[in-house]
């Protein structure tokens, strides 16, 4: 009896299956796009060949909090209290550079509570992926309103929102984040390439990325549904990402297409869909999403890159060993030190 041989699974560039880039079974909805954005997350990770132990995966509290434990399960993983994933993002940074620091969040968690901290995190360029899971509504606690609903969007009660919305891409470009985008759940391609491009970057990078909430926000009247984002998605761009360490040449017409070098060598390439889109230009990009606002649009794609600015952990000056590695010699001032500092307040 002839026996049969178990295939070998497929491996990413450094020798990793997929299967070492999963995570527990989601306990989400079924149908939530933020298992989408889990799983666009998971895939871009393995086919950049992102070490998972190299990873920090960060979060607040929410539905979309819950899902860094949905992908990576070999990662380093920290759930933060509400609204304040960003400082203990900062923290783990800083004492280690080496890290890739992913944080997840939601609209609630970031537009609301914790808005204090999302604006000092995105005006000091933090090496972080910032990914807000936004759905419109507060799904823990039963659908209210989120700060990023758009006025005149209906509850399936029927309350209608009076309120203007807090577009955190617009406030991510003024702050000073060097990668802001908004993309899909539902748009697999789009999402894919800018989460690679997001891994590829040194610097803040801010993706807001819609999020239909099947339970609370997928109604008629709702402007986070699917149906809505299919009717209204405008996109700036074909957006092509091309690891370094994969052939960069890609075949577009001349003058049509805008090619940003990321930090590591990638290449972005965004194949125009609006002539005069410019995603390099910063007030550019918060002008016209202030036009999209006003035609009802939803304006997705690279919004804004930057590969210019230095980042945070260059701009302090931050050692390349890990601060815990670091002997006491170093991290702590000598008794000479402590007495010339009190010598100059007396």
């Amino acid at each position: 009896m002839a026996s049969t041989s178990t295939p070998t699974p497929k491996t990413n560039r450094i020798g990793l299956s997929v299967m070492e880039y999963k995570g527990g079974k989601t306990t989400l909805c079924a149908g939530c796009g933020h298992n989408a954005i889990s799983e666009r997350i998971l895939e871009a990770m393995y086919e950049m060949g992102v070490q998972p132990e190299r990873l920090a995966k960060l979060s607040g509290i929410g539905c979309s909090s819950k899902s860094p434990a949905y992908f990576m399960n070999r990662s380093h993983s920290f759930n933060a209290v509400h609204g304040r994933m960003p400082s203990v993002a900062t923290g783990a940074v800083l004492a280690n550079r080496n890290l890739l620091a992913l944080g997840v969040s939601g609209d609630g968690d970031t537009a609301s509570i914790g808005m204090g901290q999302f604006i000092h995190l995105m005006r000091r360029n933090l090496p972080i992926i910032y990914i807000i899971e936004d759905n419109g509504v507060y799904g823990l606690t039963k659908g209210q309103f989120s700060a990023t609903a758009d006025v005149g969007s209906k509850l399936k009660t029927g309350v209608v929102n009076d309120l203007p919305a807090i577009d955190t891409c617009v406030l991510a470009i003024q702050l000073g984040a060097t990668f802001v985008g908004r993309s899909f759940s539902g748009d697999k391609k789009q999402l894919s390439a800018m989460m690679k491009a997001a891994i590829a970057h040194r610097g803040t990078v801010m993706l807001d990325v819609i999020s239909p909430c099947v339970t609370f926000n997928d109604h008629e009247g709702s402007t986070k549904s699917y149906k809505y984002m299919k009717d209204h998605d405008e996109p700036l761009h074909e957006v092509n990402f091309v690891p370094a360490f994969e052939d960069i040449s890609v075949d577009y017409d001349p003058g049509t297409t805008v090619d940003v070098t990321m930090h590591d060598g990638s290449q972005l390439h965004l194949r125009k869909l609006e002539e005069d889109y410019d995603p390099t230009n910063r007030i550019g990009a918060i002008t016209r999403l202030l036009e999209a606002h006003e035609k009802n649009e939803v304006l997705t794609g690279v919004l804004y890159v930057n590969t210019k600015a230095p980042n945070f952990i260059d701009l302090v000056n931050m050692t390349d060993k890990p601060l815990a590695t670091l002997p006491q010699e170093v991290t702590r001032p000598s008794r000479k030190v402590l007495e010339e500092c009190m010598e100059e307040l007396r």
